[in-house]
């Protein structure tokens, strides 16, 4: 038997996200979105549910963002509603979903919060889950309990076992509903580059082989950044040559909840250096020793973690979702939350910089998503087959 029938040979698939604006589940997800258009059968579409986001006090536009920027570049059909995200969905709103819903054989729901606007679909839903903490997820996940109630959402893809065992906990969906596709990231355009590293280093005013730490993350009290901008005090105390990068939405320093934080941490100015919202990341990591992260809750399987390894970048991590597994050493995750404690931490691996690069390096083939891409693939075939026909070969 052969498995034939979908119109030009593969199944339709969309996405629909909250919005365009930057975090590493958009990026994770295009990636997969990229891939599976350009290497499968599948042809995949994109809807944003608002055209202009402010998070982190900073308005994002759909045009202006990097996701959707390499969606168009790779000629996948992209959309945003004419909304911002405070505005409520209107009913003019939800049909244009709905309309865009049922040119699909299968929906995918970039996190919970999309499913408000996938209710009455008449397609499989996808809810693609990339947090450990479903209890800050809001009306999101009222919306996925019912949902799935009602075979609305057949599947909720967990990007960490962490993730899989709060929601499963939270929500009581049947763990076979909640399959665990870990993340991974792009190995070609996350990799060493040893110019890359000098050129960064050299714009960032670092001397010699002096430590640098970074963050990449949004400014939100998920992501704890008082703890690193603490921390960080700390550590350039302690390495008077050293240099700490912040990158992210709201890291700027018109950001006056940031620049409060620095000043009262008393962290060196001139060796503090907040970029905002970046698309040369590869070059950022590669000129950093440290990538950490400090988050207090929610993280699941951080991306900035698999970057930042992939291009030789050391991780340093609190507890927090599948974190700890990622970094694959005890020495690597900081023991409590104290800014003495991270420091520590940090001078240690920093110390300890070759010998865990190596191992990374080593086993660098592991963070790649092209095991992400093979089952997103699988499970959307797996969910389109009962609209296909089968003919005897």
């Amino acid at each position: 038997m052969a498995l034939v029938g979908f119109p030009d040979d593969g199944p339709r698939v969309l996405s629909v996200y909250e919005g365009f604006f930057s975090g590493g589940a958009r990026v994770l997800h295009t990636a997969v979105v990229r891939s599976l258009d350009a290497t499968t059968a599948q042809r995949h579409a994109v809807l944003g549910l608002t055209n202009r986001s402010v998070r982190e006090g900073t308005v994002q536009t759909a045009e202006a963002d990097l996701s959707h920027q390499r969606l168009r570049a790779a000629g996948v059909p992209v959309e945003a509603l004419e909304r911002e995200t405070h505005e409520p969905l209107t009913p003019f709103h939800l049909a244009a979903v709905e309309r865009a819903a049922a040119q699909a054989d299968v929906v995918l729901s970039l996190k919970e919060q999309p499913l408000i606007a996938l209710r009455e679909v008449e397609r499989p839903v996808v809810a693609c889950l990339h947090r450990s903490d479903p209890e800050h997820s809001g009306a999101g996940l009222e919306q996925l309990v019912e949902l799935t109630e009602r075979g609305v959402v057949v599947a909720a893809v967990c990007c960490a076992r962490s993730t899989q065992a709060a929601y499963h906990a939270a929500t009581g969906i049947p763990l076979d509903q909640l399959p665990v596709i870990p993340n991974g990231t792009d190995l070609r355009r996350f990799r060493s580059s040893p110019q890359d590293r000098a050129e960064v280093r050299r714009d960032l005013g670092v001397v010699g082989d002096a430590p640098v730490v970074l963050l990449s993350a949004r400014f939100d009290p998920m992501k704890d950044v008082g703890l690193f901008v603490r921390s960080a005090a700390t550590f350039l105390r302690r390495y008077p040559d050293a240099h700490a990068v912040l990158c992210g939405a709201g890291m700027v320093a018109t950001n006056p909840a940031l620049a409060d934080l620095l000043a009262a941490a008393g962290a060196p100015t001139d060796r503090v250096h907040l970029l905002g919202i970046r698309a040369d990341m590869p070059r950022l990591y590669n000129g950093a020793d440290l990538v950490a992260i400090t988050s207090a809750y929610g993280e699941a399987a951080p991306l900035s973690l698999l970057e930042g390894m992939a291009c030789g970048a050391v991780p340093v991590t609190t507890d927090v979702g599948d974190a700890a597994l990622m970094v694959a050493d005890p020495r690597l995750v900081i023991p409590d939350r104290d800014p003495d404690a991270v420091a520590r931490v940090w001078e240690a691996a920093f110390e300890q910089r070759e010998e865990h690069t190596e191992r990374i390096l080593r086993h660098r083939q592991r963070l790649s998503d092209q095991r992400c891409f093979d089952a997103y693939a699988a499970l959307i075939r797996r969910l389109a087959a009962p609209q296909a026909l089968e003919v005897a070969v």
